[in-house]
């Protein structure tokens, strides 16, 4: 057991490993602001169902970054460059999104729902450009130790469940002890945690840009038209694609309206805030971590089955709920193994797709696979709302845990053993 515990610390406690972990919560804080947390805003505003249900296609940025994705990889910022290709785009986003979440603050929804879709999109896509800068840091820390990916892979998604219990039950709670406008202004400040890390970090490999001037098409060429013609070098990339696409289906479909079904069975805001961080925090830590080991052992094939299975039994939970209503005891099961399974299933997929990444291409190449997993999550689920009000709570969230079955038949027939 000793041995064991040393090898958690020797392989988590270090350097990198903290500031992976600070990167991850700076990954992680924006995103619910524009989604779970703003749904709730939004429906104690007054607006309707399928109307914040349509609040998810702010997040379109996460989808398509890998169009700017290019761009973030390969130019140059003036005077910040010194900081080098990573840290410079870094610090700049990670400046931007505090401010845009401040201006965020001071819109009331009710009055003016249209700007505050407006200002969540902009938020949404400095929160996916910083994406790409991140990920590729991250997928760059390993690139000389690659069987560590799956160990820093589970220390970022623990930042990033972090950074989503601050935006999550830290906003609410801040919500119910002030107003959303307040919660919102105090949230504006976790950019200082990624912003200070990456201050505080090294550039993870050096890169020399090009000082001779290059033509466009030379440009897309090795910017865009290269890291695809190699992503497709893969004689299952479709499958591929497709896998990543439906993994998360069943997690991502039901998320825009998680915190008003919350509402709908009766939980108040503190109620919700308690369970997301006192046992949802401890699960998603713990899954995430157990997740990374558990995958070093019996590989990334295994450990993409094994927890995409679980992930459609946890989603089915949620209709176990519905039938029950306000039962704590229950709602504390629920989102508990929601959370730890989640993590579980996260830190797989994000190591495989690291594992894809060329790293001559890692930004854009990654960007391109996490804009698929995140294209069910912000495109396909802007219909769950009406989904949800046409089924009800009971049959939506068994329909939701079908939508990942399709993934794990592609795992077993198309993805290789050896990932």
């Amino acid at each position: 057991m000793h041995k064991y515990l040393q090898y958690i610390y020797n392989t988590y406690i270090n350097k990198q490993m903290l500031i992976l972990l600070a990167l991850g919560f700076a990954s992680g804080f924006p995103f619910l602001l524009v989604f779970g947390t703003l749904t709730l805003w939004l429906k104690q505003a007054g607006l309707t169902l399928a109307l914040i249900a349509t609040f998810s296609l702010v997040k379109i940025p996460y989808s398509i970054k890998w169009l700017w994705s290019p761009l973030i990889d390969n130019l140059k910022l003036p005077y910040l460059h010194k900081l080098g290709r990573r840290r410079s785009w870094a610090v700049l986003i990670q400046i931007l999104i505090l401010f845009a979440i401040f201006t965020m603050s001071c819109i009331n929804p009710a009055q003016n729902y249209g700007l505050m879709a407006f200002l969540a999109c902009i938020t949404a896509f400095l929160s996916a450009s910083q994406d790409i800068v991140l990920d590729a840091y991250r997928v760059e820390c390993f690139a000389s130790q690659p069987e560590k990916q799956a160990n820093g892979v589970a220390i970022f998604v623990l930042g990033y469940r972090l950074g989503l219990i601050y935006s999550g039950a830290g906003a609410l709670y801040l919500a119910a002890l002030y107003d959303w406008n307040t919660a919102y202004k105090i949230m504006a400040l976790g950019g200082l945690v990624g912003l200070l890390a990456m201050l505080y970090a090294k550039e993870a490999v050096v890169y020399e840009y090009k000082k001779q001037k290059r033509k466009i098409s030379e440009f897309l060429k090795s910017s865009v038209v290269e890291p695809f013609k190699n992503f497709i070098q893969n004689s299952h990339w479709g499958w591929i694609i497709l896998m990543v696409f439906t993994y998360h289906l069943s997690n991502a479909y039901f998320n825009p309206v998680i915190n008003p079904f919350y509402d709908d069975m009766g939980f108040t805001k503190i109620e919700i805030a308690n369970v997301m961080k006192l046992y949802g925090m401890v699960a998603a830590i713990s899954g995430g971590i157990i997740g990374g080991l558990i995958i070093g052992k019996i590989g990334l094939k295994k450990g993409l089955l094994y927890f995409g299975i679980l992930q459609c039994f946890s989603t089915l939970l949620f209709s176990v709920q519905a039938i029950y209503g306000h039962n704590m005891p229950l709602f504390i099961t629920v989102v508990t193994l929601e959370n730890f399974i989640s993590g579980l299933a996260t830190t797989a997929l994000v190591a495989y797709v690291s594992s894809l990444c060329n790293k001559a291409y890692t930004a854009t190449q990654y960007a391109l696979l996490s804009s698929i997993m995140g294209a069910s999550r912000d495109i396909f689920s802007s219909t769950s709302g009406v989904v949800a009000q046409f089924l009800g709570w009971k049959m939506f969230f068994v329909i939701s845990a079908l939508m990942s079955l399709p993934s794990l038949f592609i795992i077993i027939l198309f993805i290789d053993k050896d990932k």
